[in-house]
C-alpha cells in the first residue's frame, strides 16, 4: 500500500516521453492550460487526487507536464490532466510545463504511455487509450516523424499487440480483450467499472450488435442479473446466427446458471490443507483472501 504521506514524484519526464532534458520547463498559467480532446482517462476527486493536492501543496509539482500549443491560443496538455487538477485544489495558480509541438499521433502516444503508469486504471480507461494508440502507430508506422518520441513498432514496422501491452505486463491477446471493451455501449462498459459485469463475458458481449446490447441491457435491469460467462458466450451464439430477440435474450438470462458456472471442492479436499478447528466460513475466507492475492499478481 502506498505511504500517502510519500511525495508523488513520477518517473523522469525524458525517459517516458522522449523528450530532451535541455528543453525548457516553463510555469504556465493554469487559465492556459486546457484538456486534451478525446482524453479517455478520468480525473476525479478521489482520495488519490487529494493526497496529490496536499504534496502539491508542501512540495510543489515534482515532474513537469507536457503540452502543446492551440490554435484557439493557450496550451493542450498531454500529460499532466491530473497534476493540473491536483493544483486547482491546492490554490497553486501555475504549473511546470514542457511545451512542444507535436501532432495528433504523437501527442496520442505520449498521452497513453503518461497515464498507463498509474496504479489503478479503470477498463474502459485502458480499452479507449491501447485503441487510441494502437490507431496512431498504425498511422506512424513506416513513416518518419519530426519529433524523438519511441514508436512501439517491431522491426519490420508492423505494431504488434504483443509490444503495446507489454510495457504494463498485458499480453498482446490481452491488449485485443481490451480493445473489443470498446465496442460495448457505454451503459455497459460503466458496469465492467463498477465490477458489475466480469471482464471476460464482457468481451464476449462486445460481439453483440449495438442494438442486441440495448436488449440486453434492459433485460439485466428486468431481471436484476448479469451475464456469466456461458450467458455470455451464449448470447454471442445466437447474435452470430441473426437468432438474438428480446425474448431469446431473456429466456437465456432466466435460465439457471449451471454447474459449468460453478466450481466446487469437496470437503475431505479442503481439510487436507485447513486445521481441524476451521469452519466452512473460515476455510471460504481464507480462499477468498488467497484468490484476491493472486489476482493482484495475475490480472485478467
Amino acid at each position: 500500500m502506498r505511504n500517502k504521506n510519500a511525495p508523488h514524484v513520477l518517473p523522469s519526464y525524458d525517459s517516458i516521453f522522449g523528450l530532451d532534458n535541455s528543453e525548457t520547463v516553463l510555469e504556465i498559467s493554469l487559465i492556459e492550460l486546457h484538456t486534451y480532446e478525446g482524453h479517455p482517462f478520468r480525473v476525479t476527486d478521489d482520495s488519490d487526487m487529494m493526497d496529490m493536492a496536499e504534496s502539491i501543496k508542501q512540495l510543489g509539482v515534482l515532474t513537469p507536464g507536457v503540452a502543446r500549443s492551440r490554435e484557439a491560443g493557450g496550451y493542450e496538455i498531454i500529460s499532466g490532466h491530473r497534476r493540473k487538477r491536483a493544483c486547482e485544489l491546492a490554490e497553486i495558480p501555475t504549473m511546470p510545463m514542457v511545451i512542444r509541438e507535436m501532432d495528433d499521433d504523437e501527442a496520442i502516444i505520449i498521452l497513453v504511455e503518461s497515464n498507463l503508469q498509474r496504479e489503478i486504471i479503470l477498463p474502459s480507461e485502458k480499452a479507449f487509450a491501447y485503441k487510441m494508440k494502437m490507431e496512431a502507430l498504425k498511422r506512424q508506422s513506416g513513416r518518419r516523424t519530426k519529433n524523438p518520441v519511441q514508436l512501439d513498432q517491431n522491426l519490420a514496422g508492423r505494431v504488434t499487440r504483443d509490444v503495446l501491452g507489454e510495457k504494463i505486463g498485458d499480453s498482446g491477446s490481452q491488449v485485443s480483450r481490451y480493445i473489443r471493451l470498446t465496442e460495448l455501449i457505454p451503459e455497459l462498459l460503466s458496469r465492467v467499472d463498477e465490477k458489475n459485469i466480469a471482464f471476460i463475458p464482457a468481451v464476449e458481449l462486445s460481439y453483440l450488435e449495438k442494438e442486441e446490447q440495448q436488449l440486453l441491457l434492459e433485460v439485466i435491469e428486468l431481471l436484476k442479473t448479469v451475464p456469466s460467462l456461458l450467458q455470455a458466450q451464449t448470447l454471442k451464439q445466437h447474435s452470430q446466427k441473426e437468432l438474438l430477440t428480446f425474448e431469446t435474450i431473456k429466456s437465456i438470462m432466466s435460465v439457471e446458471k449451471r454447474r459449468l458456472d460453478r466450481v466446487t471442492f469437496k470437503s475431505e479436499v479442503l481439510k487436507k490443507y485447513f486445521p481441524a478447528s476451521f469452519t466452512p466460513l473460515e476455510m471460504e475466507e481464507t480462499i477468498i483472501k488467497l484468490l484476491e492475492d493472486w489476482a493482484k499478481k495475475n490480472p485478467i
